[in-house]
């Protein structure tokens, strides 16, 4: 099975001619007669751009390619722009399966037939993509309209298959191109599979998403959809069904007379309200997962859905994430250099001066420009590529922040081209981080701890009075090993004179006879 598949796949990607990714030098004239035997095909969209024609084969491949090229489409650290700009145009045309299987799938999970806890159960899916799909229902008990999300079946072993021929290329890639590891094949296929491992739990999906919506709880900017967690099982996921304007639908949106310059700004308050009050992200802010409530206007408020993936950073992260873009705004690229070598990110033998000049030559390009045009994605993006040249370790929990910041951006200058970025971002940090580490936050984390100091007074005493004596015995001990080494030491060289004297009477007798 997994050779047919390899085999399929190397002949599509034959079909769209996309040896073409590999350097000249590794394609030579027996290699071009090798593939042409092996794999024959009639080339395809001969006309098209290399980066068009690699979209329509993973397109070609199925779902799983098709959310690999999505994933990808976010790593503009390591792929070339051309690239990655076609691969984000990836969307899940997928063909739904059979709307009688989902209701199966659905009354195995809850144990019971599906008109005990639904009505108006529809068989026609409302949207399918690539590892679920999702139904309209009634739930019984309320009278709400809820959507039930079904993975699809057997799809499990379909991913596992696929990413282990993905593993197997990436490998070839790495192994036997010249720079390849500079591409971090492996590393892409890793990040994948821990993605799509996470997005086949929908229990998970549903905790996240009731989490996200407590966060959010009574919020002007992002409303989060009510879960049924009694009803959610690893494979079924049921929540309150909405209704809004997809976000990629600007005309409509411009039609309803809606506040475009608000909304925009909404979107970085709702990114960076995540990022750093809550620590908790959706970290899947693609366009298909974001809808706009419309009913005022002028108050327009974002709907999220589909919470599987989540981004967390830790204390330190955050802080120091802060500082960094804090730096920026003052152009400090000595306190921006600084920062990537005590958080870690870079080697502490990192030369400092160095890696601030690094830092310098990307960023003062961008200010150049007016505030208002400068890409705050792009400028991360172009910090965490210096940092890569001074051996930055990968950091999962920033790549889900890089990939989430460039979905934010992009849509708030598709909103609204106008958006200052700089404007709405800063103000926000600054209060963020003048509240989390002012001298009046430390003197109120000192006054909220001194019931624990008043604790540890009182228990002073008698903890000191238990070191004395601990000391003092210690000395006891000490006297009484150095004693026994003193009498261990006369005993030895009484033994040796003994010796001594044995060994003399010993000469005296042999010389004596």
């Amino acid at each position: 099975m997994t050779f047919f598949r390899l085999y399929k796949i190397l002949t599509i990607f034959r079909a769209y001619r996309l040896e073409e990714l590999l350097p000249k030098h590794r394609v030579s004239r027996w290699l071009r007669v090798l593939l042409f035997c092996l794999f024959w095909v009639r080339p395809k969209s001969n006309q098209q751009e290399i980066g068009e024609r690699l979209r329509q084969a993973l397109q070609e491949l199925g779902p799983v390619w098709i959310k690999f090229g999505q994933m990808v489409s976010t790593r503009r650290d390591v792929l070339p722009k051309h690239l990655v700009d076609a691969l984000a145009k990836l969307q899940d045309q997928v063909t739904p399966f059979d709307g009688k299987i989902a209701k199966q799938i659905i009354e195995t999970a809850l144990g019971c037939p599906i008109d005990f806890y639904f009505s108006d159960f529809n068989d026609q899916p409302l949207a399918s993509a690539s590892i679920a799909q999702v139904h309209t229902a009634t739930l019984k008990s309320s009278q709400a309209e809820v959507v039930i999300k079904v993975l699809r079946p057997n799809i499990l072993p379909i991913i596992k298959s696929d990413i282990r021929l993905m593993y197997w290329i990436a490998n070839q890639f790495t192994k036997r191109i010249k720079f390849g590891e500079k591409l971090r094949a492996v590393e892409i296929v890793s990040d994948y599979e821990n993605t799509l491992l996470k997005e086949l739990d929908l229990q998970k999906e549903a905790y996240n998403t009731a989490r996200l919506r407590d966060n959010f709880i009574n919020s002007e900017i992002l409303y989060i959809p009510y879960v049924y967690q009694d009803l959610c099982r690893k494979n079924v996921l049921v929540e309150e069904r909405i209704y809004g304007t997809p976000i990629a639908n600007v005309d409509e949106l411009k039609r309803n007379n809606v506040n475009m310059k608000l909304l925009a700004e909404r979107g970085v308050q709702a990114f960076f309200t995540q990022v750093f009050r809550d620590n908790f992200f959706h970290a899947d802010m693609h366009p298909g997962n974001i809808f706009v409530d419309i009913s005022e206007p002028q108050n327009p408020c974002y709907i999220g859905i589909d919470c599987a993936i989540v981004g967390i950073l830790t204390e330190d992260d955050q802080r120091y994430l802060a500082e960094n873009f804090l730096a920026f705004f003052n152009q400090d690229y000595r306190k921006i250099a600084q920062i990537y070598i005590k958080s870690g990110w870079v080697p502490e033998t990192t030369d400092v001066a160095a890696l601030e000049m690094a830092m310098r030559n990307v960023c003062e390009p961008a200010f150049a420009k007016p505030l208002g045009e400068l890409s705050f994605s792009q400028i991360l993006l172009s910090l965490f590529q210096v940092a890569r040249q001074f051996e930055m370790d990968i950091q999962p929990q920033l790549t889900l922040l890089e990939k989430t910041l460039f979905y934010i951006e992009g849509l708030g200058r598709q909103l609204y081209p106008e958006l200052d970025l700089w404007q709405t971002a800063k103000p926000f940090l600054e209060n963020w981080y003048e509240d989390k580490y002012s001298a009046k936050k430390l003197l109120h984390q000192v006054w909220t701890s001194l019931p624990e100091w008043k604790n540890l007074v009182v228990e002073l005493p008698e903890k000191l009075n238990d070191q004395a004596r601990m000391t003092k015995l210690m000395h006891v001990q000490l006297k009484q090993i150095n004693q026994q080494l003193q009498r261990s030491k006369r005993n030895q060289q009484r033994l040796m004179f003994a010796i001594s004297i044995l060994s003399l009477l010993c000469i005296a007798l042999l010389v004596g006879h």
